[in-house]
This record gives structure tokens, C-alpha cells and sequence, in this order.
């Protein structure tokens, strides 16, 4: 009989989140669902929930950094056991260095670094007395490159990376597997967004059900094994 399994979603009201969600509802993984919109997070509940999984969700705002850690413990500790996580919460932003204000920066920071650290340090404790689970931390190529006007995002993703690798030195011994994917462009609502301009062939992109059948196979790996980092790109010539 297939073991019960549980994710937890962060940002999983739209994007990539919300396709991950579907994935995994669609493999029988019964999902903990995350992010500031109630009633965007219920709508792809009630999807989620036609393929007979159970489903929560919460309202969480991820720019309160002080209340994650302590919100996700209570969440994460709710659920039988927990096997995935998958930390996709995060804000798009273009600008130039040189006029990019302290305070949309460490909004940026704060957002696609900090709240990482601090959804990691409230699942943790549950993990590690498992001594099992995969924590999956969505980043971008901006991770692995840069781009001009796009400073403080590739700040906090080559950020997020580092932090990924650390935490899967640090954790390995404890059962925990951890994985970092680093998608090229991906046609989400990011780019509607009142911090990103930019003009791009949106049809070139990545779909975020692509995205998350990667997210959904990485989860899926043998216990013996893991994919520590994966960079998706569209195969469309553009980034």
C-alpha cells in the first residue's frame, strides 16, 4: 500500500505554486497550502480536492518575517507526518542598482531570502524527528547568472542558492534531502506585477505546469537519492 504523504506549499494561490499544488493532488500527495490570498488559496483547494486528497489552507503574509517561523511549526505540526516542502513564495523586481531604494531592496530580500529562512527554521523540528523529508526551494537562473536591472532579485536568489546548499550539508545527516530549482522565465503573474517592467515574449516561456512536474518528480526521487539542483530553461532561446 503507498505510503499517505503530505506537502506543504508556500505562494500557492497562483504561478508555479498553484500548478504544483494540482501535480501533486493528481499523485495522491495531500497538500498544506500557503500564501496571502484566501480566497485565490480555497479556489485551488476545490480543484486540488477532486482528486481525493485532503487539503488545507492559510493565510499567511511573508512580509510579517517575525510570525513565519512560529506559524509554520503550529502548520507543519497539524499534519500526520510531513514529506515535502516546497518554499515557492517570492516577489519579481527590476530596477537599477544605483536607483533602487533601501527599502524596495530589503523588500526583495526579505521576501524571496528571509521568509525561505524562516518557513526552513519552522519545518525543521518536524523534519528532523522524522529524520526524513525534501525541502525544494524554487529559485531562478537568476541564481546562476545575472542580469542587468534586475539586481536585488539576483541578489536574494543567489542568495537562496547558497542558503539551499548550506542547509543540505547541514541536514543530510538528518534524513533531509534538499533541492534547489532554478527555472529560466516562467509565464506567471509576476510579470503583471507593479515592481517588474519588462517586455518579453511571454509565449517562449516556461509553463508553470512544466515547472511543477519537475518539482513533482524531484519529490518523487527514491529516498536513497536527490537532485540537489536543477536549472529549467525553455527551450525557445530565451531566458
Amino acid at each position: 500500500m503507498t505510503q499517505t504523504r503530505y506537502a506543504l506549499i508556500t505562494g500557492a494561490s497562483s504561478g508555479i505554486g498553484k500548478a504544483t499544488a494540482l501535480a501533486f493532488a493528481e499523485a495522491g500527495i495531500h497538500l498544506v497550502l500557503m500564501g496571502r490570498n484566501l480566497a485565490k488559496l480555497e479556489a485551488v483547494a476545490a480543484i486540488a480536492r477532486q482528486s481525493g486528497v485532503e487539503v488545507q489552507v492559510y493565510s499567511l503574509d511573508f512580509a510579517d518575517l517575525a510570525g513565519i517561523q512560529p506559524q509554520v511549526n503550529t502548520i507543519a505540526s497539524s499534519v500526520p507526518r510531513l514529506d515535502i516542502v516546497v518554499n515557492n513564495a517570492g516577489m519579481g523586481y527590476t530596477g537599477l542598482l544605483a536607483e533602487t531604494s533601501l527599502k524596495d531592496w530589503q523588500q526583495v530580500i526579505d521576501l524571496n531570502l528571509t521568509s525561505v529562512f524562516q518557513c526552513i527554521q519552522g519545518v525543521l523540528p518536524v523534519l528532523r524527528s522524522q529524520r526524513s523529508g525534501t525541502i525544494i526551494n524554487v529559485a531562478s537562473v537568476a541564481a546562476h547568472q545575472t542580469f542587468p536591472n534586475w539586481g536585488a532579485y539576483c541578489v536574494s536568489k543567489f542568495g537562496l542558492l547558497a542558503l539551499s546548499k548550506t542547509l543540505a550539508a547541514e541536514e543530510r545527516t538528518h534524513g533531509i534531502r534538499v533541492v534547489t530549482i532554478s527555472p529560466g522565465s516562467v509565464n506567471t503573474e509576476l510579470w503583471d506585477t507593479e515592481t517588474v517592467e519588462a517586455d518579453f515574449d511571454r509565449t517562449a516561456m516556461l509553463t508553470p505546469e512544466v515547472v511543477a512536474q519537475s518539482i513533482l518528480h524531484m519529490a518523487q526521487m527514491p529516498s536513497t537519492a536527490v537532485v540537489e539542483e536543477l536549472v529549467l530553461m525553455p527551450n525557445a532561446g530565451t531566458f
